[in-house]
């Protein structure tokens, strides 16, 4: 297993939770058809946009495919950088990573 840290979280402008590795790559995440998808361009993983799950569901969702299909852990770092996160939300999704 091995440990990524995540640069950056954040919801974008279609309401969809976006997770960005610092060194990683997941081009084949969508094969866990849990909805979590890779964007090559942004280099970011995200969500659908939530209607059943929740932000904090689909961050859980997000690290567990990235875990279960690559082997990579992904971490919430002193340097992740949190954009359009609500603090509530930013300090639920710090818990849930830790």
């Amino acid at each position: 297993m091995q440990n990524d840290g995540i640069r950056e979280i954040g919801i974008d402008d279609e309401g969809r939770l976006y997770v960005r590795p610092s060194s990683s790559s997941f081009s084949h995440i969508y094969r866990t058809a849990t909805g979590v998808d890779w964007d090559e361009e942004r280099r970011r993983l995200h969500s659908p946009k939530p209607r059943e799950w929740s932000y904090i569901r689909w961050f859980e969702q997000i690290t567990a495919d990235a875990l279960g299909e690559y082997g990579i852990r992904l971490t919430v770092t002193e340097d992740t950088a949190w954009s359009n996160v609500p603090d509530e939300l930013r300090t639920a999704i710090s818990k849930a990573a830790s």
